[in-house]
């Protein structure tokens, strides 16, 4: 399975959401990305596969993030965060 993170425009900022936590919003979309990615890395720490998908303020994707399990195998992620 695949946790799924969007990172999308808001009408005040950028939203960063998924299943399993509450929406967040940002100001700046350069916060709301690298939130995500962080949320991501953690997802994949625990097991799980993760993908981000940002998307630009006309709906179209941007880009995306896939992080497997094995890419973070022996980060210590708490330090990092």
């Amino acid at each position: 399975m695949v946790r799924r993170i969007f990172v999308a425009p808001a009408p005040t900022g950028w939203s960063v959401r998924s299943e399993g936590f509450e929406n967040m919003l940002f100001l700046s979309g350069a916060k709301a990305e690298s939130t995500a990615r962080n949320l991501a890395e953690k997802i994949a720490f625990s097991g799980e596969y993760a993908e981000v998908q940002v998307h630009l303020r006309d709906g179209s994707l941007a880009g995306r993030f896939v992080c497997s399990p094995s890419s973070v195998a022996g980060l210590d992620l708490g330090a990092a965060l």
